[in-house]
């Protein structure tokens, strides 16, 4: 059994939670099965690979340009608590339940494929280090609530393949709304802070223009440029935090700041200020970098996932990672980044004055990389149905929700609650939370609640698929009726090319290709 434990594990962590090596293999066998040349399979294999391999390396500038602003953030405010990281969670987690995550994960992934292929749910979950991090999440609530290691691995594995086809529908008319067409999905475990923050675009900016018209004096027309905008942005926020923490903390703490993620403390004030302008700098390379990746991606998977749809799953829709809607607002990421991090901010406040004394809950501080990531989506989804003001609001309370749900979700952790670090997106805080709850029931009782709960994701989702997603649903008609085709006219916009554009919905990216109309779905 060594070496079955040990195929399974070099499976989980050496391919399938590799979203490069992932989508790759998935690219190859979709241009096979449309009898493509073996050349046109390697090299489409490659670029898919290399597009999410660009996504990687734009996430890690992002991780290294935030890590010494995060210090800055906690210095200058004094706050201290719990950071939510999943890979650090996850880290920790291995050591003890590495086996069981392995088996979790493959069967999960198997389920969620059976599912996609008979059930109205035609969504194949290609972000592996999501499956992983989920996986991962439902071996400790159900082991730390006492199942038997089969138990785990089942149940889990069960519950697992549902939210892997049941969160990108559940989504879906929002995606949709966002790309124009089902060419893709998301599949990120952020799902209930996007779909919030669609809902709140629809409620409060049914007139407020999209973030991509922003009206500018001519003088400042270079700020159209996203990847100018969000590095100028980026400057300003690090020098401002960087002379905030500087005052605060003295030279001493302040210098060692830019030590952290392998750089090099500062050698004086002036070198400290400009490191600080050097690392806004890196900011935005960095996400011109991961929107790089995404067009690259979108250009390869996209086609060749037609190939799996006729052949294996058909009318299958890829479900990607969350950058995979940047290139659709792009000012949409920055503002969405911005106003996620401020709720996490109030919903520490809030947790700190109200919710951790009356209920017991630890104090979550707002970590940077998770609320630039689902933020910056959040914005995009908020921006779609609500233009800048449900961009705003719906990324406001995505800061909210990844605030709170990780508090709450440390109830059900167990030991590894008092770790200092937890699971940061939405979804693992909701369903981990209601899991593990369940799990704590024990017995009979507690799996026959733990497979209601999947029941009840599940047909919530199928009930979507087929009601929502499938009659076509499009959570920003009302929008359209005060932006219609064409927009305001020049003189009132501001913009020479107003008359052209579209303000119902965001253009796709360049290089985004046009799918063929999706097969005819049974009701």
């Amino acid at each position: 059994m060594d070496w079955l434990v040990s195929l399974a594990k070099f499976l989980v962590n050496e391919v399938l939670s590799q979203p490069a090596y992932l989508i790759g293999l998935i690219t190859a066998a979709g241009l096979i099965a449309l009898r493509k040349p073996a050349g046109q399979v390697v090299a489409g294999a490659v670029k898919s690979t290399l597009g999410f391999l660009l996504i990687g390396a734009g996430a890690g500038l992002v991780v290294k340009s935030l890590g010494p602003l995060g210090e800055m953030i906690q210095g200058a405010t004094g706050a201290h608590g719990v950071i939510p990281t999943n890979e650090a969670i996850v880290g920790i987690a291995q050591a003890q339940y590495g086996a069981r995550v392995a088996w979790l994960m493959i069967l999960g992934f198997g389920i969620s494929l059976l599912l996609a292929r008979f059930t109205p749910l035609r969504y194949v979950f290609l972000t592996g280090h999501h499956m992983l991090f989920m996986a991962t999440l439902l071996t400790m609530v159900l082991a730390t609530a006492g199942l038997p290691p089969a138990a785990v691995v089942t149940i889990g594995g069960v519950l697992l393949g549902i939210v892997l086809v049941s969160m990108p529908a559940f989504a879906h008319p929002w995606t949709r709304r966002v790309t124009g067409n089902d060419s893709v999905a998301i599949g990120h475990f952020g799902t209930a802070g996007y779909v919030v923050a669609g809902a709140a675009g629809q409620l409060v900016g049914r007139r407020s223009r999209s973030t991509e018209d922003m009206k500018l004096p001519e003088g400042l027309r270079f700020l159209r440029d996203s990847m100018v905008a969000t590095a100028l942005s980026m400057v300003l926020i690090y020098v401002l935090m960087a002379v905030g923490y500087l005052v605060k903390a003295g030279r001493e703490a302040a210098f060692k700041a830019f030590a952290a993620e392998g750089g090099t403390a500062a050698g004086g004030v002036g070198d400290y200020v400009m490191q600080a302008v050097m690392q806004g700098l890196q900011f935005g390379i960095a996400v011109a970098v991961i929107l790089f990746g995404v067009r690259t991606i979108l250009g390869e998977l996209v086609p060749a996932f037609q190939g799996i749809a006729h052949k294996v799953v058909p009318g299958a829709v890829p479900s990607l990672d969350a950058p995979i809607v940047f290139p659709y607002a792009q000012n949409a990421v920055l503002l969405g980044f911005v106003f996620s991090f401020l709720g996490g901010l109030v919903g520490l406040g809030l947790l700190s004055a109200v919710l951790g004394p009356a209920f017991g809950l630890s104090l979550v501080l707002p970590g940077l990389v998770p609320h630039f990531f689902t933020g910056g989506a959040a914005g995009v989804f908020g921006n779609a149905t609500g233009g800048r003001r449900g961009a705003a609001v719906g990324a406001f309370l995505n800061g909210l929700l990844i605030t709170f749900l990780p508090a709450l979700l440390l109830k059900v952790l167990g030991a590894f609650g008092e770790e200092n670090t937890t699971f940061g997106d939405a979804d693992f805080g909701w369903f981990g939370s209601l899991t593990g709850n369940a799990a704590k029931a024990g017995g009979a009782g507690g799996v026959v609640l733990l497979l209601l709960i999947g029941a009840v994701v599940l047909g919530g989702a199928v009930v979507v698929q087929k009601r929502v997603v499938a009659r076509g649903w499009d959570p920003g008609a009302r929008r359209d009726a005060f932006f219609p085709k064409g927009g305001p006219p020049p003189g009132d916009s501001g913009d020479a090319d107003a008359a052209t554009r579209t303000y119902g919905r965001i253009a796709p990216p360049p290089g985004a290709p046009t799918p063929p109309p999706p097969p005819t779905r049974e009701p």
